[in-house]
């Protein structure tokens, strides 16, 4: 009997320190910031070409373009680090990075990576995603009505798209459309639109419960005419794209999770050494230090298992994404850590008591946060059935 058993990982002193410098900006650049972005909506419009100054935007992408030339867990533990100090920053930060970003550097042509990249690595653009639509949820491909028409040089995309990340102030959107509605899923195509382009428009900003301060929004592309050079990879082969880049997606959501529960463990020791009842000290009652211990144990298995899929993740190359190994185990990192980082805080707010239930705390923002995670990137019963097919997929069907 053959086991595919978990390999043991630890990083390395190169990466400890990228994790150290994404904590140090975060805490003295970023956190200031989160109150109030959360408390607002707010969205401080010099952040990205600060951070980009920074060199922590272009994580993945080569220095050729101005990126950082990292790999992908190197990216993420940039992620961890800023998801520590403001989480709505850092899923900004990682739909225009990896979302946008890397998908263009991964599937484009050289034009498309020497027109767009460099401003997206230095953060005079922003970018976002253009996949989720009204109505069609998990099953995001096979009901997708956006349709891109050839008209001579152009696609003309008609079409709406909601829930995306950064849609009220991306430059750019890597949108996706049926350009065979006839071939179902095998009829998408992903384009790079600009969000000057006429017919374009944002529909609404959408007011969240958590993150809140990462920009939401509904999008609306009304005739809105694309020139054909935008067609990322080739036509009716988009599938392959989305595909690749969602195992990449939830592998780099799971840092999220992670520096949010981070923190919070960091929040609760703080505050039961000095929070006191019945003349002591809560940490020292035995049923806070219980409820402390399963927050650290909790940490410690997320921090693991995701960096170990980071590293795994890092490895894919184009294209071989969806399927194998890498889908089942991204899969099953987000899921992991989506859930965990939603027990960890369970557990912050009943040590914090009254104190964590007031909206302005800072762990009332940490556990708003938490269950988007559940549901973003596929939902958690889509991680599950992603888990299942893959290990059961030669099982004999009825």
């Amino acid at each position: 009997m053959t086991t595919n058993a978990p390999e043991l990982f630890e990083l390395d002193a190169e990466q400890r320190e990228i994790l150290h410098l994404a904590d140090r900006y975060g805490r003295n650049e970023l956190h200031g910031l989160a109150e109030r972005m959360d408390a607002e909506e707010w969205w401080p419009g010099d952040a990205f070409r600060a951070i980009g100054e920074a060199g922590f935007l272009g994580a993945t992408i080569s220095e050729e373009y101005g990126g950082a030339g990292m790999d992908l867990l190197n990216a993420g533990l940039v992620l961890q680090g800023f998801s520590r100090w403001n989480h709505a920053m850092a899923l900004s930060v990682v739909a225009h990075d990896n979302l946008c970003a890397n998908n263009i550097y991964r599937n484009g042509n050289a034009d498309q990576r020497r027109k767009y990249l460099p401003g997206l690595c230095d953060g005079s653009m922003i970018g976002a995603l253009g996949l989720t639509e009204p109505g069609a949820g998990s099953d995001a491909l096979g009901s997708m009505r956006t349709t891109a028409r050839r008209d001579g040089d152009h696609y003309v995309l008609n079409g709406t798209k909601i829930y995306i990340t950064n849609g009220p102030v991306a430059d750019i959107v890597l949108v996706y459309a049926k350009t065979d509605p006839d071939k179902g899923p095998q009829g998408i195509s992903a384009f790079v639109v600009e969000t000057d382009t006429p017919g374009f428009k944002v529909a609404q900003k959408l007011v969240k419960m958590g993150y809140r301060g990462s920009q939401t929004a509904e999008l609306v592309f009304d005739d809105c005419r694309v020139p054909a050079e935008n067609l990322v990879g080739t036509e009716n082969k988009g599938v392959g794209i989305v595909m690749s880049g969602l195992d990449l997606e939830r592998a780099m959501i799971s840092p999220l999770c992670l520096g949010i529960a981070e923190r919070a463990l960091d929040l609760s020791t703080d505050y039961v050494k000095t929070r006191k009842q019945f003349g002591r000290a809560i940490g020292n009652f035995q049923m806070v230090q219980s409820m402390l211990a399963e927050m650290y144990v909790h940490v410690e298995t997320m921090r693991t298992f995701t960096h170990r899929v980071l590293a795994a993740a890092a490895r894919v190359e184009v294209g071989e994404g969806g399927r194998g190994d890498i889908h089942k185990l991204t899969a099953a990192s987000v899921m992991y850590a989506a859930q965990t980082v939603n027990k960890v805080l369970d557990l912050a707010v009943q040590l914090h008591g009254g104190t964590g239930y007031i909206w302005e705390s800072e762990i009332n923002r940490l556990y708003r946060s938490t269950k988007l995670m559940e549901i973003g990137a596929g939902t958690t019963e889509v991680r599950k059935m992603i888990i299942s097919g893959e290990l059961l997929k030669d099982m004999p069907r009825d």
